[in-house]
């Protein structure tokens, strides 16, 4: 018999649990279903959330045929032989591209993600990848660029006590059994917005009750003894993977170092993705520590590198040291919020001319045009520096970086004064 997970897997969209900000009315997703125009996507979200259940849907109300690949186990020739395939059928040229779903597509190494580029840019296929990895990470830039990335979100402990309700109403296995969910927020807690875990755990509990004709009472203390898990671990609302994590980046924002610890011990003893934690390290380092230290951020992608290396649990060790690191060093956002002020710049001004006298001529016309008349070669000038401006003329000497108070930004700083009228 198949897994519960599976007998009660949703069969229309109307089915489907969750995630409404995509697919609820006017969100981005039921908007291109009804306009029929649907574009690579990747899924990115938790595990047992209804990503694989979401495409397979997307495929139904699309009218599209969907060839599906799981990372962990196809290649470079697998992956190229089913996109020849697709090619061959010419389904693309008539508007019907055949759906293409990638489970764990972060396990693509670069090669294979490489192989999509053409046939997904040319839409021999439409892409939907599904990845629990942040895809800035683990996707390539290249296949980034040619798809939407929708993050979903873990379910809801009301959501998660439907799916629960459905399962005992409708799946024929359970309805044999008299269960009563007694501690349904234990229940929810341990599934931790995932309900794939969730119907494991009831499958679990079913299989595990020695007497069907006595009732099953679905108590704290029996999923404990059951599971055998830390309850301690998971947060109440089954979002502890956001709240720690939130935790763990303050409290090293506020130079705690005790505080950093324990969080960082509570997202390890809640099996957090050790490389989660160590890229969140990497942002803390730049975001709050900057140019106050910035052999932080040198520190914190070694401690990537050395994670990735050494796993669990002598990982912990490494984590340690870093989170106590940055926790004790000196703060400075100003790296943050100067690219901020430049972002909202380049938003409220557009796509300002290049001064022509940074523009490299590259031909002769180019030299008739101007290019590079009267730029000025720093290194050619006393201590490398000369006075010239390098921003558009419409925004000559606006400023954006404001150095903090630190002592390596007070250095900063100086030079600055020494060199810029609009840093005195």
């Amino acid at each position: 018999m198949q897994p519960l997970a599976e007998r009660l897997r949703p069969q229309s969209l109307d089915d489907y649990m969750g995630q409404e900000h995509l697919l609820g009315a006017g969100a981005p997703l039921r908007n291109m279903l009804q306009s029929g125009q649907l574009p690579s996507l990747i899924l990115w979200g938790p595990p047992g959330i209804g990503k694989t259940t979401l495409a397979r849907l997307l495929a139904q109300e699309s009218g599209r045929p969907l060839h599906s690949l799981s990372a962990v186990d196809a290649g470079v020739k697998e992956l190229r032989e089913l996109l020849q395939r697709a090619k061959k059928q010419n389904l693309f040229q008539q508007g019907k591209s055949p759906l293409l779903f990638i489970d764990e597509i972060h396990r693509f190494s670069k090669s294979q993600q490489d192989a999509l580029l053409s046939a997904v840019e040319q839409g021999v296929v439409t892409l939907l990848g599904a990845t629990t990895e942040n895809p800035s990470f683990e996707v390539i830039r290249a296949l980034r660029s040619r798809c939407q990335i929708y993050r979903l979100r873990p379910l809801t402990a009301q959501q998660l006590q439907s799916i629960a309700e459905q399962a005992l109403a409708k799946d024929e296995l359970l309805q044999q059994y008299k269960v009563e969910v007694v501690d349904a927020e234990a229940l929810q807690q341990y599934a931790a917005g995932d309900a794939r875990k969730l119907l494991n755990i009831l499958e679990l509990l079913v299989g595990s009750h020695a007497d069907p004709k006595q009732p099953l009472r679905i108590t704290a203390d029996l999923l404990a003894e059951v599971l055998q898990e830390n309850l301690a671990a998971y947060d109440k609302n089954g979002d502890w993977h956001y709240a720690v994590t939130s935790a763990l980046i303050k409290s090293i924002r506020g130079s705690d170092p005790n505080a950093a610890l324990y969080w960082l011990a509570r997202m390890l003893a809640g099996g957090e993705d050790l490389k989660f934690i160590a890229r969140r390290l990497i942002i803390s380092a730049s975001e709050d520590i900057g140019l106050a230290n910035p052999n932080a951020i040198l520190l914190a992608n070694q401690c990537f590198e050395a994670v990735d290396r050494i796993g669990y649990p002598e990982s912990r060790i490494i984590l340690s040291q870093t989170v106590i690191y940055l926790a004790c060093s000196p703060k400075s956002n100003s790296a943050y919020q100067a690219i901020n002020k430049a972002m909202e710049l380049v938003e409220k001004t557009g796509q300002l001319e290049v001064p022509l006298a940074l523009r490299n001529p590259r031909s002769q016309e180019d030299r008739q045009e101007g290019f590079g008349d009267g730029y000025l070669y720093s290194h050619a000038y006393p201590g490398h520096f000369v006075e010239q401006e390098f921003m558009p003329e419409a925004l000559r000497g606006h400023k954006l970086y404001e150095p903090a108070q630190n002592a390596q930004e007070h250095k900063f700083k100086q030079k600055l004064d020494q060199y810029w009228k609009k840093y005195r």
